[in-house]
């Protein structure tokens, strides 16, 4: 069992030093916090969506927006779509689940704004049809994916896809890339991060 666990804490290195190695989501990163940024000065708002753990993540991600990540300051305008359970489950059971998303996005989106989802495959239909409704109110969208991106490579203004396929170490990283993000754009808007150097 000891060497399992080894073996797990090895394999999220690893992924890391991937993510570390990619150039490409490097700027994919610092083009994102400009976004997010750019949004925020002009009165716009940050959306999330997710799916089980990944929709754990985007709550998780809304909150450090909403709330604070390391400096005292305003709250930011940051939600994650799937907080009303009484909405989702109403529109699961008299539409569809895949619509869940897309349809709270023809009610609340507005150009500028700025919807993040987050799919280990890239390929969840609710996220892929939130992202089309998206990009028909002129939103700006981040997909946090895995590996290959699947359907979600092709419709995400912005594309952070963690070079891996096994879906706990994705989650993970995707928690890591958001909190960079967070990071970044709350020192941006806000001054000098308390985070240690």
């Amino acid at each position: 069992m000891n060497q399992k666990i080894a073996d797990r804490i090895n394999a999220s290195i690893a992924v890391k030093q991937n993510l570390l190695a990619d150039e490409k989501i490097i700027a994919t990163i610092t083009e994102s916090v400009a976004v997010i940024v750019h949004a925020f000065n002009n009165g716009n708002k940050v959306l999330f969506c997710g799916n089980g753990g990944s929709a754990a993540d985007a709550q998780h991600l809304a909150a450090e927006f909403s709330g604070r990540f390391y400096i005292d300051r305003d709250a930011l305008p940051a939600e994650a779509l799937h907080c009303n359970t009484s909405y989702l489950t109403a529109v699961a059971n008299d539409y569809n689940f895949n619509l869940i998303y897309s349809r709270l996005i023809k009610g609340l989106g507005k150009k500028g704004d700025v919807l993040v989802g987050l799919s280990t495959s890239g390929n969840s239909a609710n996220i892929i049809n939130a992202f089309e409704t998206a990009r028909e109110k002129e939103m700006i969208t981040i997909g946090f994916t895995g590996f290959t991106g699947g359907a979600m490579k092709v419709i995400s203004d912005y594309l952070l896809n963690v070079p891996s396929t096994d879906t706990p170490r994705i989650q993970e990283s995707h928690i890591l890339l958001g909190h960079i993000i967070c990071e970044l754009v709350e020192e941006e808007l806000f001054g000098h991060t308390a985070a240690a150097n």
